[in-house]
């Protein structure tokens, strides 16, 4: 049974970090791109960060430069670290594994940036 946990969300001040962690089970995690979606109240999903099997990374413009995204193997975890939060980043985060015809998601982790 697969299954990604998602934590790490919480309440935060604007200018304040935190770091969401995802950790996977029930795949060979080192195959799969890992993703990072958010999504805002009446908003469509979207996707924030992402991470290859190999390590390459990319971002969506609107957190370059605040966010990094970045994995590790050896535990089946993913990270998102998000510096200078904004609250325009309040949302609920989702964790997204992918490889070739698998996909799966978490149950997602609110993260709510206060002004």
């Amino acid at each position: 049974q697969v299954q990604l946990v998602e934590s790490g969300g919480g309440l935060v001040q604007a200018g304040g970090s935190l770091r969401l962690s995802c950790a996977a089970s029930g795949i060979i995690f080192s195959v799969y791109r890992m993703k990072w979606y958010r999504q805002a109240p009446g908003k469509q999903r979207e996707l924030v960060a992402l991470i290859t099997s190999d390590g390459s990374t990319d971002y969506t413009k609107s957190v370059e430069g605040r966010f990094t995204i970045s994995r590790d193997n050896a535990k089946n975890t993913v990270y998102l670290q998000m510096n200078s939060l904004i609250p325009e980043d309040t949302a609920v985060y989702y964790c997204n594994a992918g490889y070739r015809n698998s996909d799966y998601w978490g149950q997602g982790t609110q993260v709510t940036v206060s002004s």
